[in-house]
């Protein structure tokens, strides 16, 4: 096997043994039996010796995180130099002339200097000013793809983008509550998390890096580092993810462009243009350089495509933090291939700085080819007035001022958009199962002021005709979702009551409780707390919190509003009891049963419990690689606990 095909198996089994690990340990899953992820360890191990390469947060290595009481400062060996822009493309090939180029992205992410001394990353340095950088090379140990070690024994120096894909940001940003402390932008996490103080931090951001330049490889064939593309392939060789390029001429590079154009709506990394480098490295550096940038290579960066329309409304959003974005609605205009017809304005001081009016000349644009923007104001009028009040609840707004920068809020604490986990939970799929209501569009209807309450899902057909025009929406969406909460109105009484978020009722406390008050939402609600903590499972504090909550008069209000449009169905129930009073743990692959929750759901219909972790309590542990050496083995056989397969769970327990 080759070393390249021998690296590119390295990072398959990183990705598949760390997802691996990640279900087992944080959400109590084992899509691989203890068997088979030895396996993959070990062919993991073995080609980590053979290639000699080591990634960064490889299963095989123990993680050890540092942390510094402040970043140490450096000064590069040579000066890092801003490249040349141009906006025309029709420039790129008189710069070429008759010199072939390497085409690559130009990421938006935070450049960082790499340097290898006897195959081990020794040193990680930050631009900085382009003189002096920061020190941080706990902290590029901790990226996603960094190899700690690699195969080339001379010092080797790097340069690259670290940077977070979109989908990271997505995901970071909306695990942020205020949204003041959110981050704007990918490029800002990135920063933020490469110059971390504690690389633990830095670690969870899943910060990439992906090489642009081969700075120097001691005793590198002369082959390789006379070519720009030969010195990243080489890179690539050794276990690194380098930048997407292609190689242009003249003739080509116009069109090689428009490909790029294509693509980038679609691309996973921020990127704000593209770089032209000539692909002979030692004809590009006798071209010398400026008194600010090199000759060798020239920044192409995408001409923002405006269009005039006019501004027919403001929306104020409401969010859950209770902060209210100012949305403008326009005339459609084609931008970048796509028709658009809104845009943030972000912020109340940003409608008063544009002076927006209703009825105004505006020209919009997108930022960096994707974000629609207002890119001016033509006429002026300064007519918007700021809404008194929120436009979900009806409460009083207020103005605050933060970081220099004035915005609209909600004052109501009970108001709706501040409640969107509430709702996420009522049409989860444990709950009333509202197929295709992601919280996305939830977040949507509940800003629009269509969702208040429980009892609005169910008569979301008032709005018909504003949810087709919405955005992503349409009347084959708009039919999809009315169909989905007309299926989720037949449910049960155990499904409602997890989806109402009574503190401490989860999906089996529900099952127990409505099975306790024989299914009969009246009889739960009137209970005291004495009698509900009789229940099994149900304590003296569990008890009181239900009690509280179905003492509030307006958790009773919209609980009465929302019940005449459900139809509860008495859940199925094996007239074999024969599990009563029987506790399990699952845990591993399963072959008869399609996954743990129809196993799960099977022992709790018979009347039987499963617990998440193997006690002196537990009946059984149900494990199909019963041989195994995984925690909850050792500990079920150090408890006492027996060990059966599914196999032997059906036979021993199923078997009427």
């Amino acid at each position: 096997m080759a070393d390249e095909v021998k690296i590119t198996r390295i990072k398959e089994l990183n990705v598949i043994l760390k997802k691996a690990s990640e279900d087992y340990y944080a959400k109590d899953e084992s899509p691989l039996s203890d068997r088979e992820y030895d396996a993959l360890y070990d062919e993991l191990v073995r080609l980590e010796e053979e290639t000699g390469v080591i990634l960064a947060g490889s299963p095989t290595q123990t993680v050890g995180y540092e942390a510094v009481d402040e970043l140490p400062k450096e000064r590069h060996p040579s000066p890092m130099l801003s490249l040349g822009k141009t906006k025309s493309r029709e420039e790129l090939p008189d710069w070429l002339g008759d010199h072939e180029g390497m085409l690559s992205w130009k990421l938006d992410g935070l450049t960082v200097v790499l340097t290898y001394v006897n195959g081990e990353l020794s040193k990680a340095v930050t631009r900085g000013n382009g003189e002096i950088g920061e020190v941080i090379t706990p902290n590029a140990k901790v990226f996603d793809n960094v190899p700690l070690r690699i195969s080339f024994a001379g010092e080797l120096v790097i340069r690259g983008e670290a940077v977070i894909t979109y989908k990271d940001f997505e995901k970071i940003n909306a695990s942020i509550v205020n949204d003041a402390d959110k981050y704007k932008n990918p490029r800002n996490l990135c920063s933020g998390s490469v110059r971390q103080l504690d690389s633990k931090i830095t670690s969870g951001r899943h910060v990439r890096f992906v090489a642009f330049n081969l700075v120097s490889a001691e005793g590198a064939d002369e082959k390789i580092m006379a070519s720009a593309d030969g010195r990243l392939s080489f890179l690539e060789s050794l276990g690194f993810e380098a930048v997407e390029r292609v190689k242009v001429t003249a003739e080509t590079v116009v069109g090689a462009v428009g490909e790029y154009e294509k693509k980038i709506a679609t691309y996973e990394i921020p990127s704000d243009g593209l770089v032209l480098t000539y692909e002979d490295v030692n004809y590009g550096l006798s071209l010398g350089r400026t008194a600010k940038s090199p000759r060798n290579a020239i920044a192409f960066k995408w001409a923002d495509e405006t269009a005039e329309t006019t501004l027919r409304e403001i929306e104020w959003s409401a969010s859950r933090t209770g902060l209210i974005n100012p949305v403008a609605i326009f005339d459609p205009v084609d931008l970048e291939g796509t028709t658009v017809t809104r845009a943030s304005v972000h912020n109340v001081s940003i409608v008063r700085e544009l002076k927006l009016g209703i009825g105004d000349r505006i020209t919009v644009y997108k930022a960096n080819m994707i974000i629609p923007q207002i890119a001016e104001n033509l006429t002026k009028s300064g007519k918007i007035t700021i809404p008194e009040r929120c436009p979900v609840c009806g409460a009083p707004t207020e103005i605050r001022a933060l970081n220099e920068a004035e915005s609209l809020y909600c004052t109501n604490a009970g108001c709706a958009a501040k409640q969107i986990k509430t709702f996420s939970q009522f049409v989860s799929r444990d709950a009333l199962n509202v197929d295709g209501l992601s919280e996305m569009t939830l977040e949507k209807l509940i800003d629009m002021g269509f969702i208040k309450e429980f009892y609005d899902l169910f008569h979301l057909d008032r709005y018909e005709e504003k949810i087709v025009k919405m955005e992503g929406f349409g009347e084959k969406s708009y039919a999809n979702l009315i169909s989905s909460v007309r299926k989720a109105s037949k449910t049960t009484l155990p499904r409602f009551l997890f989806g109402l978020g009574i503190p401490g009722i989860g999906v089996a406390n529900a099952k127990v409780l409505a099975k306790a008050f024989d299914n009969n939402m009246e009889k739960i609600r009137n209970a005291s707390a004495s009698e509900l903590s009789e229940v099994d499972g149900i304590g003296e504090i569990m008890a009181s919190d239900i009690t509280a909550y179905f003492a509030d008069d307006e958790n009773r209000r919209k609980i009465d509003a929302v019940l005449p449009d459900l139809e509860f169905e008495k859940p199925a129930e094996n007239s074999s009891q024969n599990l009563s009073g029987l506790t399990f743990v699952i845990t591993g692959s399963l072959e008869h049963f399609e996954n743990r929750n129809e196993l799960k759901a099977e022992i709790e219909n018979r009347g039987g419990k499963v617990a998440g972790s193997v006690s002196a309590k537990t009946t059984a542990l149900i494990n199909n690689d019963a041989a195994s050496a995984s925690s909850k083995n050792k500990t079920a056989k150090s408890l006492g606990v027996t060990i059966i397969t599914e196999e032997e769970f059906i036979n021993t327990y199923l078997k009427e």
